[in-house]
C-alpha cells in the first residue's frame, strides 16, 4: 500500500466517446431534463395553488415531484457538462457525495410510492374512514418517514464507502458515481461493502415493496368484489399508473444493486441507470397527473386567471 498512489479524482467516461454522439446525447438529455423540471414544477405549483387538490393523494404527489426534481438534478447536470468538457473528472469526495444523494433520493422515492399505495388502499378499501385514516398529521409522518428511511439507507452505505482506498485505475465507465462501480475500483477488500449494499438494498427495498404489495392485494380483492363493471374499471384506472411506475422502479433498481458482479455489463448498467435516474423522473408527472382530469382542470383554471386576472 505504501508504494501505491492514492487516487484523488475519477474520470467519468460517460455514454460515448464519439464527439458527434456526445452532441446528440447532450441535446437529447437536455430536452429530457428541461421536460422533467418543467413538468414536475408545474405539478407542484398547481397542487399548491388549487385548494381542491389539497388532499392526501396530491400531497404525496407534490413530494414525489420534488424528489424527482432533486433525483434528476443529482446526475443529469453534471452529465451534461461532461458532454462539453474536455476533462470529465470528479473528485473522490464529490463522487461519494453524489452517491450519497442518489441513494438518499432513491430511498425516499420508493417509500413515498409505498405511502401512495397505502393512500389508495385507504381510499378504496375503507372509504368511510378515509378522512380520519389519512389526516394531515399521518400524511406528514409518512413523508417524513420516507425521507428518514432514505437518509439511513444512504448513510449506512456511505459510511462504509468512505473507508475504501482508491489507488488506480480511476476511470468509471458510466455517467455518474454509483456504489457498485466504486467497489470495482477499490484497492481494499470490498466484501463488507458488498454485504452491506446487498443487505440494505434487500431490507429497504423489500420492506417498501411488501408495503406496496400488501396494499395492492387488499385493493385488488376489494375491486373484484365491486359488482359494477364500470366501477371496477374506474377503481383499477386510479391504480394502474402507480403500478407501472412502481414496477419499473423496483425491477431496474433492485436488479442494478443486487445482481452478482458476474452479470455486470456496461451497456446494461447504463440503460438501467438512465431509465430510473433520467426517464422515470420525466415520466412520473405525465403518468400520474397530466392524464388526471382534476389536475387538468386546476391547470386550466390557473392559466385562465393569468390570462384574465379580473
Amino acid at each position: 500500500m505504501k508504494n501505491q498512489t492514492t487516487v484523488t479524482e475519477f474520470i467519468l467516461l460517460g455514454l460515448s466517446s464519439d464527439p458527434q454522439m456526445q452532441i446528440f446525447l447532450f441535446l437529447f438529455l437536455l430536452v429530457i431534463y428541461l421536460i422533467t423540471l418543467s413538468g414536475n414544477i408545474v405539478i407542484m405549483v398547481v397542487i399548491r395553488a388549487d385548494s381542491h387538490l389539497h388532499i392526501p393523494m396530491y400531497f404525496f404527489l407534490f413530494h414525489l415531484s420534488f424528489v424527482d426534481i432533486c433525483y434528476s438534478s443529482v446526475t443529469v447536470p453534471n452529465m451534461l457538462m461532461n458532454f462539453l468538457a474536455e476533462h470529465k473528472t470528479i473528485s473522490v469526495n464529490g463522487c461519494i457525495g453524489q452517491m450519497f444523494l442518489f441513494i438518499l433520493l432513491a430511498g425516499a422515492e420508493i417509500f413515498i410510492l409505498s405511502a401512495m399505495a397505502y393512500d389508495r388502499y385507504a381510499a378504496i378499501c375503507d372509504p368511510l374512514h378515509y378522512v380520519q385514516t389519512m389526516r394531515k398529521g399521518i400524511c406528514v409522518q409518512l413523508v417524513s418517514g420516507a425521507w428518514t428511511m432514505g437518509f439511513f439507507y444512504a448513510l449506512l452505505n456511505t459510511v462504509f464507502a468512505l473507508k475504501l482506498h482508491f489507488c488506480g485505475p480511476n476511470q468509471i465507465s458510466h455517467f455518474s458515481c454509483e456504489l457498485p462501480l466504486l467497489l470495482q475500483l477499490s484497492c481494499t477488500d470490498t466484501l463488507t461493502n458488498q454485504v452491506v449494499l446487498l443487505t440494505s438494498a434487500l431490507v429497504f427495498g423489500l420492506s417498501s415493496f411488501l408495503l406496496t404489495l400488501i396494499s395492492y392485494i387488499h385493493i385488488i380483492y376489494t375491486i373484484l368484489r365491486i359488482r359494477s363493471a364500470e366501477g371496477r374499471r374506474k377503481a383499477f384506472s386510479t391504480c394502474s399508473s402507480h403500478l407501472i411506475v412502481v414496477g419499473l422502479m423496483y425491477l431496474t433498481g433492485l436488479f442494478q444493486y443486487t445482481k452478482p458482479s458476474s452479470v455486470s455489463s456496461e451497456v446494461l448498467d447504463e440503460i438501467f441507470s438512465i431509465q430510473y435516474s433520467v426517464l422515470t423522473p420525466m415520466l412520473n408527472p405525465i403518468i400520474y397527473s397530466l392524464k388526471n382530469k382534476e389536475v387538468k382542470t386546476a391547470l386550466r383554471n390557473i392559466l385562465w386567471k393569468f390570462r384574465f386576472p379580473n
